[in-house]
């Protein structure tokens, strides 16, 4: 289903539009350290990226030439990618928090003939990933080592006469190979070409119209992901919104607090950290207690919403994962609708979403207008046809083929049902399936969202195959684990979780319920390979580390056990 979209709704013609009616608007807001920020206008937007894009051209980048982006989000992030596409080229961004194997991987998959190296916390251990001889560039935020090490941004710039001209590329023109966290294996190039991402962004906008010119948004999930890519990224070149950055994880607070984002996206994760951090201020019972007296509530409400910068925010939403919904009612009470939207990057992130004002937890709500959906009658599985799904994957055209149905249906991989009103439930992935050694199915995915609700869990991954009941190992947050280093935190802490793991169980069916919690004290990371760099969970790497001792840790007749 090819997109069929407007010319002016493509990515370049969008950049033209806001370079030539509103050249003086502030596009940017970047910190660059110290509390301090810069911002650049559309013009200088365009200056750089046109200067960037024929000194690459002079390098002998043409087109369909692949250039890959290595970074944190940033204007030079958005910047090299608008020069690559000015360029004629096709960009490859990388995750910044890739190790060095999965970094040379990529590059050499993709064939990257030029690398934009931008602002990192690990450049040191990424830098090996790096094939020798490969032509890099240096943002102005980069590490000093690749300041020292390849030619700079601005140096660039400065001596470059800027590239002339409007010139466009087709709606089929390949705009990005964006390569999939994987979580199931190697890394998968997706293949999405100026039309997919345009009608996408299109579609989503009739659906959510607070992103809009008057729109702020705070850019600090991974530009590499398809969530950030389509809303942020796209989503301004449609709307001419104005784009801040995050400096980094210490002043996350400070950078919404100066954005006062109007639209505001995030991971499951960091909404149960917000409502962490407010819980260990003001006790959840005397919340409840101030949000019944009229007089209070009011100023009680705005008081957490300002100290979260979210005081103007209108529409604020959640993905990736699912949204527990303890955690959507929370935020209700605060005056906050979270939207829960359901995509991936096979199709720019664009599948489902409820309504703003309309919660209906545990669903993902309804298909975005032109996006087609049903549920196989055999697996369950969701499969979705839309204008925005991907072209294939990158010299996969196997893995491409395994990818869509006969009838040229997208297999999500998620397993769902649908509610009375027609609302999508995602109820597991259906390879995440297990049989327990009494032959019954355990769906992990539900439980999980139970399991994170404690306030000392960071990630947890339930599994069992084989055995007679599941069990779920858990790592902490680092505040939980430092609690534990002494033994009265321990025992409390113990306590706590077997409460908790008591009170998921009565909510279960008997052959679901868990028979132990497993705690290890190794933190879950990328470089070891336990997550991704979207920090969803290997399902796969956690069994090949720990099924060993699933025997004796359910012999253990121990509700938490802690492990390394």
């Amino acid at each position: 289903m090819a997109a069929i979209v407007d010319d002016s709704t493509l990515a370049l013609q969008r950049l033209y539009h806001w370079e030539s009616t509103t050249p003086d608007r502030v596009a940017y807001t970047q910190p660059i350290g110290g509390g301090q920020v810069t911002t650049y206008t559309w013009r200088q937007v365009m200056d750089q990226a046109r200067r960037m894009a024929a000194h690459l051209k002079a390098q002998g980048i043409g087109p369909g030439d692949r250039v890959a982006m290595l970074s944190k989000n940033t204007a030079h992030w958005m910047m090299s990618d608008f020069a690559i596409w000015l360029a004629g080229a096709v960009s490859v961004p990388l995750y910044p928090t890739l190790a060095a194997g999965t970094i040379r991987q990529i590059l050499e998959h993709s064939g990257a003939k030029l690398l934009f190296v931008g602002k990192l916390d690990g450049w040191e251990g990424m830098k090996p990933g790096v094939p020798a001889g490969l032509p890099c560039i240096s943002h102005p935020l980069s590490p000093d080592d690749a300041k020292k090490s390849y030619p700079g941004w601005d140096d660039i710039c400065a001596k470059t006469q800027p590239l002339q001209g409007n010139a466009t590329r087709p709606a089929d023109d390949l705009a990005t190979i964006m390569y999939t966290s994987g979580t199931t294996g190697a890394p998968k190039g997706v293949m999405h070409s100026f039309g997919t991402f345009a009608w996408g962004v299109q579609s989503g906008l009739k659906r959510v119209p607070a992103i809009n010119l008057d729109a702020r948004m705070l850019s600090y999930l991974p530009l590499s992901h398809v969530a950030e890519r389509t809303l942020v990224e796209h989503g301004q070149l449609a709307t001419g919104m104005h784009i801040y950055f995050a400096e980094s994880l210490e002043t996350f607070t400070q950078d919404l607090q100066r954005a006062r984002p109007t639209v505001f996206f995030s991971v499951p994760r960091l909404w149960v950290k917000f409502q962490q951090g407010i819980s260990a201020k003001m006790p959840p019972a005397k919340l409840d207690r101030l949000l019944k007296i009229p007089i209070l509530k009011g100023i009680v409400k705005k008081k957490i919403l300002t100290a979260l910068g979210l005081q103007e925010c209108v529409f604020a939403a959640g993905g990736a994962a699912p949204m527990p919904p303890a955690l959507l009612r929370w935020y209700n009470k605060l005056g906050l609708d979270l939207v829960e939207v359901y995509g991936m990057t096979e199709n720019c992130g664009v599948s489902h979403a409820t309504l703003p004002g309309k919660q209906r937890p545990g669903t993902v709500g309804l298909p975005y207008d032109g996006v087609q959906s049903r549920l196989d009658p055999v697996s369950s599985e969701i499969q979705v046809k839309a204008p925005c799904l991907m072209l294939g994957y990158y010299k996969e055209p196997g893995l491409t083929k395994e990818a869509f149905t006969e009838d040229g249906w997208l297999r999500t991989g998620d397993k769902g049902a649908l509610d009375a009103e027609g609302n999508l439930k995602i109820t597991g992935r259906v390879k995440d399936l297990f049989k327990t050694s009494k032959g019954k199915y355990v769906a992990p995915a539900p439980i999980e969202d139970k399991l994170v609700m404690h306030t000392a869990v960071e990630a947890c991954c339930v599994t069992g195959a084989n055995l007679g009941q599941p069990l779920a190992l858990l790592m902490l947050n680092i505040d939980a684990m430092n609690k534990a280093a002494d033994a009265g935190g321990r025992g409390e802490l113990e306590g706590s979780l077997a409460e908790h793991l008591k009170g998921i169980n009565e909510t279960l069916d008997p052959h679901e319920q868990l028979d132990c919690l497993v705690v290890t004290t190794e933190a879950w990371t990328v470089d070891n390979d336990l997550i991704t760099p979207t920090f969803k969970v290997k399902r796969n790497r956690i069994e090949d580390r720990f099924a060993a001792h699933y025997d004796q840790w359910v012999g253990s007749r121990k509700k938490v056990i802690w492990t390394s």
